[in-house]
Order: structure tokens, then sequence, then C-alpha cells
């Protein structure tokens, strides 16, 4: 077969990038390698490759993914007719689902299998070739949301009223809550209903950009204001002026960027790396954590007037497990949303497979449920999602010294829960009280 297409491979082993290289020039017309993905956009924007091969991690000791996350997005947004391979020697299937999500076209786990390699990047290219035929200017991918659900306990009611309240208005806003909880999707809601909805919402996952680039990723840069800064940059600041700026996981902004950042909120004016000149910006900023930035400025991790600053508004998202009520709506939602995605349309809940739901502590919260009903609708054959279709797992949270008493006593009551099936006379008696006590405490932890 003769040799066709442009294949980029990032990786930051160069024993790999040698490897990899030798295997499929014999495939591609054309193969280059980087090194680190600090000039990855400048090398796409010349090289013009139609697939990248991603490591996903490059930086020894760390194995979360998020630099591989980061620079898929990054590529996505900027070249979304290039399909981009995931590369890691993690066999993480949350990882893969995440990153299938997210854009990438597969995943590929070291030490990989040559024939299944080359097969996977073979077909990454015949889909680019494709994509290019259908349309020589490709449409934006469909974001995979589902609409917020305010629900019906009373915190959520609440939180809804101020909410709309507040939406109208460019004060900032910090939402904290659990992992899961929906932060972004409230901050979304937020954005759509404010005067700034006309321009698009600008997201920064500030978990998943590398130290490195936090500063070139909020402020922009000009060319030749640092190695591999080959090209003028844009910061998120100025990308949302007009619009409205989400900074997920504020809490991991750098104690030396805060100040910086706090410059910008008073000034309302930024200055990108390599210029002396400030540019104005006029954003409205959301920022979402879980973290107790409270805790974190008593222990010198946070400033005290950047918190001022970012939370004139605070919203407090409640886990999911203190709001029982909306389990099975919020199911019901994403039976439908998966359904319609899977050409399943049409699937119901059955009566054991909402008790099931309902006797787990979803310790993962709304983004738990989200990717259990994504499984259960991918599993189901029928019309009907059956218990044996959730597949559930224990509740993994450690118990830590900065536990309380009753934090402790509510996992260790949500975890027998989980292990008897929801049978509370089973969770009793294991656990030596009465079934009075236990239904008083289910009633206290809102279980």
């Amino acid at each position: 077969m003769a040799k066709a297409g442009k294949l980029l491979i990032v990786d930051d082993n160069r024993s790999i990038l040698s490897a990899v290289k030798l295997l499929t020039e014999g495939i591609f017309a054309e193969v280059a390698t980087l090194p680190s993905p600090n000039s990855l956009i400048t090398t796409i924007h010349s090289f013009a490759p139609d697939v990248v091969l991603l490591d996903m991690n490059f930086h020894a000791g760390i194995n979360t993914g998020n630099e591989g996350i980061y620079w898929l997005r990054e590529v996505q947004q900027k070249y979304p007719e290039i399909k981009v391979v995931l590369f890691t020697a993690y066999a993480d299937i949350e990882l893969a689902v995440k990153a299938m999500k997210e854009g990438a076209f597969d995943f590929v786990v070291k030490p990989w299998d040559n024939a299944k390699l080359i097969a996977t990047l073979q077909n990454a290219y015949k889909a680019t070739k494709e994509k290019t035929k259908k349309s020589a200017k490709p449409a934006p991918a469909t974001e995979n949301r589902v609409e917020m659900y305010w629900g019906e306990s009373a915190e959520m009611k609440r939180i809804r009223k101020v909410v709309e309240h507040v939406a109208t208005t460019d004060a900032n806003i910090l939402i904290t809550g659990e992992n899961g909880t929906g932060k972004e999707m409230m901050a979304r809601e937020i954005h759509r209903l404010s005067a700034r909805c006309r321009k698009t919402m600008v997201s920064l996952d500030m978990g998943a950009i590398p130290e490195t680039l936090f500063e070139s990723e909020l402020f922009g840069h000009k060319k030749g204001a640092f190695t591999d800064a080959h090209t003028d940059r844009e910061g998120k600041f100025l990308t949302a002026s007009g619009s409205t700026l989400f900074m997920d996981e504020i809490g991991n902004l750098p104690l030396h960027l805060q100040v910086k950042m706090l410059s910008a909120l008073q000034n309302r004016a930024i200055t990108p790396l390599g210029m002396n000149e400030a540019q104005p910006i006029d954003i409205r900023l959301i920022s979402a954590t879980n973290r107790n930035l409270h805790d974190a400025v008593a222990k010198g991790e946070f400033r005290q007037d950047l918190l001022f600053r970012i939370n004139t508004i605070q919203i407090h998202i409640p886990p999911l497990r203190s709001r029982k009520e909306d389990i099975v709506p919020l199911a019901e939602r994403f039976i439908e949303h998966y359904g319609k995605k899977y050409n399943k349309v049409g699937l119901l809940l059955q009566g054991e497979a909402a008790e099931k739901l309902m006797a787990h502590s979803w310790e993962g919260n709304i983004r738990e449920l989200q990717n259990t009903i994504e499984k259960a609708v991918i599993m189901c054959d029928g019309d009907m999602i059956a218990p044996d279709h959730i597949e559930l797992h224990a509740a993994t949270r450690p118990v830590t010294e900065a536990q309380t008493l009753e934090e402790m006593e509510r996992q260790l009551i949500a975890n027998t829960i989980e292990q008897c099936g929801g049978n509370l006379s089973q969770v009793a008696q294991q656990l030596d009280i009465t079934r009075q006590t236990l239904y008083n405490k289910i009633k206290r932890y809102g279980l």
C-alpha cells in the first residue's frame, strides 16, 4: 500500500519516539517527532499533520493524564480536523472514557502491540480524510452536555432563586462543592441567564494546566517571550472579554500568580508576557473549587484579598447523597439523553433498579450517576434498565485525620448500606444498633 498522510508523535521518551517513528515510516508519507508538547501548536501549524499521537504524561512521577487532556483540548480547539490518538503507559479505563469524550479518536496503552498501533493510526488517518471529503470546513463537534436540572430538594430550590437574582449582574461568583456535583453546569446556567450570553463562555480547568503554562494560558504572550514562544498567544482573559470566564479548580492557582490575577481583576486589565503595555479586559468571573479556600488562606496557600475579590457571591452545591429525591429524576434524564445518543430511545428504569440507585452513597455525585447510567444504557438490550445493568462501586473515600467523628460515622453507615444492598435490617444488625437509631442517623446524615 502506498504511503500517505502526515503523523506527528509527541512523547518525552526519545527511545519511544525513535521506535514509533521507525514503525510508522513505512505507513505514513511523513513522520515528525516532538519531545515536548510546549511547541505542539506551532509545530502543527508548520508541519500540518493529519494525525497526532500524543503522550498523556510529560513529567516524571505524574500519571494523572491531565497534561494529555490539556493538549488534546488545545488541538481540538485550534485544529478540529486533526485526529488525536492518546498514548499512555497507564491502562485507566476511566481516563480513556474521559479522553474519548473530550474528542480523542482513540487510546493506545504502552507497551503497545505494533499491529494494533498501526491499525489505530491508519483508522485515524482515514477518518481525517473522510471528514475532509465531506466538508472543507468541518462543523464544530456537538457538545455532549445534559441541560441544567435543579431538582426538587429545598436547598436546590433556594440556590435557584439566588442564581436567578445574581445571574443578570456582573458580580463575581465562587461555586463550591465536592467533585462531580455539577459546578461547571451551574456556571453555564448562570452565563446563559446573563446579559453576556450572546458570547460563548470561556472555560479554564486549572487542574489540567501544567504549572509552567499557567501564566501564558491566563494572560497570553508575545512571540519570543520565552523558549518555544514562536507565535503570539491570546490568553483566556482576553478571549473571554465581553463574556464570562469560568475558572475551575481555582485553588490550584500558584501563589505567585494570585497577585497578578488580583491586579487584573482590580484594574480590569492584563499584561501579556513579553509586553509592557496593559490591555483592557471586560469579563465576568465565575470560579469553582472543591477545596476549602478559607482553610487555604489560613495555611498561607491562598491570598485572602483574592478570595474576597472572587466570591462576591458564594454558592455551595450540596452533594447528591443529601438530596436523595433528585437521584431517580436525574437518572431518568440521563437515560433519555444517552438513549438518544446510542439509538435506544424509549428506555425505562425498572423499580428495582431505581431502588438500587437510591441505596447507593454516590461519593462521586452527579458525575458518578451520569457515568453509571451511560454504562447501563450501553449494556441494556431490551426496553427496561434492570438492576443487573447498573454497575456500582463501593465508596472509596478514604478516612483521613481531617475527618470529624460525624464524617467517619456517616461514611461507615453509607458503606454498610451499600454492602447490604439497602437492606436496613441487615445494616442495623451489622452495625449493632437498633433500627430506630439507624433511621435517625440516616435522616441526620441525609442518607
